[in-house]
């Protein structure tokens, strides 16, 4: 193997998606002589999370004031600009409308609207009801926030453009490998790949549905534990792409990290309309009927998961009849957008399996956890809106490597 050629790697990065990819450039830029192998037990780059998501490049609205996601979402979505930028990846900023259409939701989007000036999200504004239209033709409701930069990009592209740079500066890929366990040996970083190890000065974890996994087997606590949630998307026929110009948000529920079903026009024109959110038995849970023992058994034995579904099983309840039904959601996107409810939707249908961690007492961690042992460095919980913040996150790693307390 590649890895036995070389000897002892400097850095071994677990997880060849997005995150982990723009963490490997980043130590390079400021590292050259780095020796690096990118580790993923599928064949390609960009297997899960990166090229199964809405593809919206965020603007910050969302997250707590101070929290990783606010401080590194602003910025985030500005190197990703730059980077598509410099590598002819078509991105486009379409904007995002955020609406209420009832009176109880005012109070939410007033808070939303604190939260997104206080992280700097750019251009943010409130509109009424009447000003909607002048945004979004055929949306409706009382008020909205409008954020006029946020984009649409193939975030999957952008993650293959990363490999090449990576492939032309050196960088080794163990595609198709899977790490079983990640331990420290006297100054040595040991990965198992069952029949054989890489050995390496550190390891950077990536890894997405199974970081926890591997968090344990490095050390590092049990607490959160990642729980899949599956997430589907409609398509509407190609000759409705105009319902849109951008994307139509409802007002979220502030005890979910998840953002709610929308409407989103993307970068190459199509528009979708979700995603779902239901808890899944299996990590890797695209087909929703799938059961992996461990995985089931891992959710089930979680005291998180049991304490979680006692305060949200009504959401749950809910989640799984819009998942289940085309036209629930179909009516819950056309609740924003009343025209949809005549337009014709493509057969096919599109998923993605969410990586979200829940603490023991049954939270779902509403923000980026990223944790340290001997040797080893862990992304534990990197959903939405990692991909957006994925060159930030490459230098806020690279920075707490560097050992730099004023920016981890």
């Amino acid at each position: 193997m590649t890895g036995s050629r070389r000897g002892t790697y400097d850095m071994a990065v677990v997880g060849a998606g997005i995150v982990g990819l723009a963490f490997a450039r980043e130590l390079l830029i400021r590292r050259p002589d780095t020796r690096l192998v990118v580790i993923d037990q599928t064949e390609a780059v960009a297997p899960h999370q990166t090229s199964h998501n809405s593809g919206v490049i965020h603007g910050g609205i969302y997250y707590t004031p101070g929290s990783l996601k606010a401080r590194l979402c602003v910025e985030g979505s500005g190197l990703m600009e730059e980077f598509c930028e410099a590598n002819g990846i078509a991105y486009e900023r379409v904007g995002k409308l955020i609406v209420a259409l009832r009176p109880e939701e005012l109070p939410r989007l007033d808070a939303l609207e604190l939260r997104g000036r206080a992280n700097g999200t750019p251009g943010l504004r409130r509109i009424t009801g009447s000003e909607i239209q002048d945004v979004e033709p055929e949306a409706q409701g009382i008020a909205a926030l409008h954020a006029p930069k946020t984009g649409v990009v193939d975030y999957a592209a952008v993650a293959r453009a990363i490999e090449r740079e990576l492939r032309a500066k050196g960088v080794d890929f163990e595609l198709g490998r899977r790490v079983r366990s990640v331990s420290r040996k006297g100054d040595k970083t040991t990965l198992n790949l069952g029949t054989t190890e890489i050995r390496t000065n550190a390891a950077t974890l990536c890894a997405g549905l199974w970081s926890d996994r591997l968090a344990v087997s490095a050390g590092m606590s049990k607490d959160p534990r990642i729980l899949p949630f599956r997430g589907a998307y409609l398509h509407l026929a190609p000759q409705h792409s105009g319902v849109v110009r951008g994307m139509v948000y409802p007002v979220p529920n502030p005890a979910l990290p998840f953002l709610g079903v929308h409407i989103t026009k993307h970068v190459d024109g199509h528009v979708s309309l979700g995603p779902t959110a239901m808890l899944v038995l299996s990590r890797d849970g695209y087909n929703p009927l799938r059961i992996h023992p461990r995985d089931a058994a891992e959710i089930a034995l979680w005291p998180g998961s049991w304490l979680m579904a006692k305060r949200l099983w009504r959401t749950g309840v809910r989640e799984l009849h819009t998942a289940v039904s085309r036209k629930t959601l179909l009516e819950a996107c056309a609740a924003y957008v009343p025209s949809l409810r005549g337009m014709e939707i493509e057969r096919a249908s599109s998923c993605g399996v969410r990586a979200q961690a829940v603490n023991r007492r049954g939270e779902l961690v509403d923000d980026f956890v990223i944790s340290d042992s001997p040797g080893v460095t862990d992304v534990r919980n990197a959903p939405s809106p990692a991909a957006t913040s994925s060159f930030a996150i490459a230098r806020y790693l690279v920075d707490r490597l560097e050992g730099r307390p004023d920016q981890a």
